[in-house]
């Protein structure tokens, strides 16, 4: 059964992505703030978006230093990644108080967070102004990631080492159940939507259910 939902809703229904902590640095200050809304712009050159609220201080820190970090986290830090949302680098030094080690990044300034599973540099491409936030277009200059999470795609082999996404106010989830999709078009070039393994196994499950409710008595009339 369908429902309407809130035109609001959109950002939410095109979640899940990987949850960003965009790291910043600037004069002799660092911040640190978890981003939902990110995207991939460009392959040549590789271009990727930020979508930040531009009266957020990470908005400013991007800004002045034309650059930017990102850092994707996984679960075990979780709680340090909702902890950065929750704060404004204004008033306290977040990464410090959120106890996150450091390493430094190989082509950019902002420091880059260890635990992670990977990380994204980037130049200030471009500033685009949309609706009541703000795109920031990185142009990427730097990419690292762990063997045990990535690699040329995530592997999703262990929660341990798949990213966080962002669910909605303090909810988040694991990506994981990756699914390898072989399609078969039959002489007119149509979709074969089950084939014919598929339809076997489906028959025996649908089998063995079968035999299970009749041993529970669960199919009887009361």
């Amino acid at each position: 059964m369908r429902r309407l939902c809130d035109e609001t809703d959109a950002r939410r229904l095109l979640n899940p992505g990987p949850v960003a902590i965009v790291t910043t640095s600037w004069r002799a200050g660092t911040n640190a703030a978890p981003i939902a809304w990110t995207a991939p712009l460009s392959m040549n050159p590789p271009l990727v978006g930020c979508v930040i609220h531009p009266h957020r201080h990470t908005a400013d820190m991007i800004r002045f230093s034309e650059e930017f970090a990102i850092n994707i986290p996984g679960p075990r830090l979780l709680k340090q990644t909702h902890f950065l949302g929750t704060q404004s680098g204004l008033n306290v030094n977040k990464l410090e108080a959120a106890g996150l080690e450091l390493f430094r990044a190989q082509r950019t300034e902002p420091p880059l967070i260890e635990g992670c599973l990977a990380w994204i540099e980037c130049g200030l491409q471009d500033v685009i102004a949309i609706g009541d936030h703000t795109m920031f277009v990185g142009r990427v200059v730097g990419v690292q990631a762990l063997e045990e999470a990535y690699a040329q795609h995530w592997l999703l082999e262990s929660p341990e080492f798949s990213p966080l996404t962002y669910i909605g106010g303090t909810r988040y989830a694991v990506i994981g159940s990756p699914r390898e999709a072989v399609i078969e078009v039959d002489t007119l070039g149509a979709l074969v939507t089950e084939t014919a393994e598929e339809r076997e196994e489906r028959e025996e499950r649908e089998a063995r259910e079968r035999e299970f409710r009749e041993a529970e008595g669960l199919d009887e009339i009361e």
